[in-house]
């Protein structure tokens, strides 16, 4: 074997989806790692069968740019949100049955299950924040403090908290039981772009148009951790499930890896041409997804999470400057081989089930030999 043994501890591209037509804004992985739902300003959700030669699903509904997207706990629902001021959920299936909800009196920019898959919330550009019952499919109520549109609400992995945050430059906390707000962080030089809980619920993160990257302990309500790495304003990110990584995604082409144990930026990834707009782990950590102006949605192998740090560390010392904090490298994917696939997408229209055979090209792994793939810039 050949392959230097560091490729295996680098983030690699495993596979790269070509099917929306448009910016791509969102992405969520099932539970069960199966699927990877995508949303796009070409007003389509897509869900990608990630395992081989599986069809993609094209979800045809919405009527303006779809904004979020997230499938249950249990899989059985993905939620999209969308400009159209509405909320639809899905059957992530060949059947594609939706069920409309007339969210908001403006855009909806996000929407999230709750983790017991009972309630929805959602953020809007009528400045408000709403919870909505799934079972029954109705209104709950709303948090209503917000000064500017909402970009983004998050569940605590309790759902006794909600986090949200918008163009009124705060990140507002929620008690889910009071319906009260309990806490405002501020301090930001710009809109704040997304909000979300680490998976224990005793931090949450929170991203700016002023390209920063904030982490504040809730249960002391202080700021214990400030990035500034990208050089435009920071559009999303995910936590790792361990909460010991968290991705970000940039108006400046790149992703960045963040070792949060550490405190310090460990790769920056340029996969995209133009904003990055989506990132996501996997709920098991094994996978990341990123999507973006370009209309990419790229499907990246964590690697990073299975090596002890310091070893990793340690093997990159030489190329390695101690001040600044240590950045491992930046990893250039070369441009992708792209075939036709022979399984096609089916496309899918509201409670229809015609179905039509679309093209698609995906590029795998198996393209390239692996010591092939990347041009590696390490930092000296």
């Amino acid at each position: 074997n050949n392959v230097p043994s560091r490729y295996y501890e680098d983030p690699t591209l495993e596979r790269h989806f070509k099917g929306h037509k448009d910016v791509v804004s969102c992405a969520d992985f099932s539970p069960n790692n199966k699927q990877l739902a995508t949303g796009s300003c070409d007003k389509n959700l897509m869900i990608w069968n990630l395992t081989p030669k599986a069809r993609a699903f094209r979800f045809v509904g919405h009527t303006d740019i779809i904004t979020g997207v997230h499938f249950s706990p249990n899989g059985s629902l993905v939620a999209s949100s969308s400009r159209d001021q509405t909320v639809r959920l899905w059957t992530p299936s060949i059947k594609g049955e939706s069920t409309v909800f007339k969210a908001h009196t403006a855009s909806v920019r996000s929407v999230q299950f709750s983790s017991d898959g009972q309630r929805l919330v959602t953020a809007s550009d009528d400045k408000s924040v709403k919870v909505w019952g799934v079972e029954r499919k109705k209104f709950l109520y709303s948090l209503n403090r917000h000064t500017n549109w909402v970009r983004c609400a998050r569940f605590s992995p309790d759902g006794r908290l909600v986090a949200s945050c918008g163009d009124d430059r705060t990140v507002r906390l929620w008690d889910t039981s009071s319906r009260q707000c309990i806490n405002i962080f501020t301090d930001y030089g710009g809109s704040a772009t997304f909000v979300d809980f680490n998976s224990s619920g005793t931090c949450i993160a929170s991203s700016g148009a002023d390209n920063t990257l904030k982490i504040w302990d809730i249960r002391t309500n202080k700021l214990i951790q400030h990035y500034i790495v990208h050089s435009a304003g920071v559009n999303c990110f995910s936590f790792h499930p361990s909460g010991n990584y968290l991705i970000s995604g940039s108006s400046d082409s790149t992703m960045k890896i963040l070792d949060l144990l550490e405190g310090r930026l460990i790769y920056t990834l340029h996969g995209h041409k133009g904003p990055v707009l989506a990132v996501a782990f996997s709920r098991d950590g094994d996978l990341f997804a990123s999507g973006g102006a370009d209309s990419q949605v790229l499907m990246w192998k964590t690697n990073f999470d299975s090596l002890n740090y310091k070893v990793l560390l340690s093997r990159h010392r030489k190329r390695v400057t101690p001040d600044p904090p240590p950045h491992l490298m930046d990893i250039y994917p070369r441009s992708h081989h792209r075939h036709s696939a022979q399984n096609g997408t089916v496309e899918v229209s509201g409670h229809n089930c015609t179905a039509t055979t679309i093209p698609m090209c995906i590029s795998n792994s198996t393209d390239f030999p692996l010591w092939g793939r990347y041009r590696v810039n390490t930092v000296n």
